[in-house]
């Protein structure tokens, strides 16, 4: 069961004009089209997606080193100038 594009009214498969708006229905190859091109947006913004974790990842673990590096000059480096 599908849509209207126009009017958003329920339809049966394969309907070419709705029967509440008159509005126009695109074709089966249109819509074999329309159905490719959104599975390939899906696959690009899994992409990007997972690009962008990684790179959260990788400034989390930037940040974690440079928090270590501040700590361990702050209580080691002390104790080392002492010596």
């Amino acid at each position: 069961m599908g849509f209207c594009v126009t009017c958003g009214q329920s339809l049966q498969d394969g309907t070419r004009f709705c029967r509440f708006c008159g509005g126009q229905q695109p074709g089966e190859q249109l819509l074999a089209r329309l159905r490719i091109e959104a599975e390939q947006i899906r696959q690009i913004a899994l992409m990007m997606s997972n690009q962008q974790a990684m790179q959260q990842a990788e400034y989390a673990a930037r940040m974690q080193q440079q928090q270590q590096q501040q700590f361990n000059q702050q209580n080691f480096g002390q104790q080392q100038r002492r010596w």
